[in-house]
């Protein structure tokens, strides 16, 4: 076998890494499709993010305005109804879609990276860095997240999805570097990591290439609830009018149906207010049906037989 191995074509390594691509994007199907509610989550994210890229080019920024069907009841030519200067109200939630998907990625992704870094440079040197890493984790868990948003939205308004996603990074990292600590002060401690060591490979190189992968079902299931949690949060801050109402954003309908259009008052204002709320519960709905099938794939104990 080491004879063979030696003397094979240099292009075996690369259709062995492709077989092994296929593999898993296979595995991650049939676990997707393995239960009906993986495959509608699915389904709906797929839709949203659609919606986020393309919905722009179908409605165009300057939407068509009505004057003669304010607040129009949902029909053919409005599916959603209308607002209260006329505007569709499906341009609208198909408008913001774009801004709270983005915003909520970069927002989950920056969550991801500093909390997986600074928890797995926690708990594996331990020490000074493992102290100074958790106080500092420790002051974040302390403070609740929402109103530390509210003050600095007040402070700065952050209106692109870039800032918006940094912000949500930056203040939500906390329990997720605890959580990838604890996994890697269990892991660091194993035999495979043992023999990294003894083999004199870099701290960096154990980190990344040895210890990551393992909690790798931790990190994609937080990235995914990271999503919901960031879409909340943005979506409450332009509902409670701290961030500038230029931006299309479910929140700023939620904002203008209650305290500007009486949709709380009014029968024929309700399409409105229910339009981001419905699209909200949608897409939630969706991610939290599809995280079982992200836990699958990384998980193969949860694999049916």
């Amino acid at each position: 076998m080491q004879t063979n191995t030696m003397n094979s074509t240099p292009s075996a390594p690369r259709k062995q890494r492709h077989v092994g691509r296929v593999t898993f994007w296979q595995t991650a199907w049939r676990s997707t499709v393995r239960k009906p509610g993986r495959l509608i989550g699915l389904f709906i994210i797929v839709v949203f993010v659609f919606m986020a890229v393309f919905g722009p080019l179908i409605y165009p920024k300057n939407l068509p305005i009505d004057p003669n069907a304010i607040y129009a009841a949902p029909s053919l030519k409005h599916p959603l109804g209308t607002d209260f200067e006329g505007t569709d109200n499906l341009a609208l939630v198909v408008q913001g879609a774009r801004y709270v998907l983005s915003a909520a990625a970069l927002g989950a992704l920056f969550t991801v990276v500093f909390g997986t870094v600074l928890g797995l440079v926690s708990g594996y040197f331990l020490g000074k860095t493992d102290a100074i890493i958790m106080r500092i984790t420790d002051l974040f868990l302390t403070v609740p997240t929402f109103p530390l948003l509210v003050v600095l939205a007040t402070v700065w308004n952050f209106g692109s999805p870039l800032a918006m996603g940094f912000v949500l990074g930056i203040t939500g990292w906390g329990g997720l570097a605890r959580a990838v600590r604890s996994q890697t002060l269990s892991l660091r401690e194993r035999g495979f990591i043992e023999s990294a060591r003894s083999l004199g490979l870099s701290p960096w190189h154990i980190l990344f290439r040895e210890i990551l992968p393992n909690v790798g079902s931790y990190i994609a299931m937080n990235l995914l609830l990271g999503i919901t949690g960031s879409i909340y949060a943005e979506v409450g801050l332009f509902f409670l009018g701290v961030l500038p109402f230029h931006v299309n954003n479910w929140g700023v309908m939620l904002n203008l149906a209650v305290f500007s259009g009486g949709a709380m008052q009014s029968a024929q204002a309700l399409p409105y207010l229910l339009s981001p709320l419905v699209a909200l519960l949608l897409l939630t709905l969706g991610i939290v049906l599809f995280l079982d099938a992200v836990d699958e794939m990384f998980n193969p104990r949860l694999k049916e037989v």
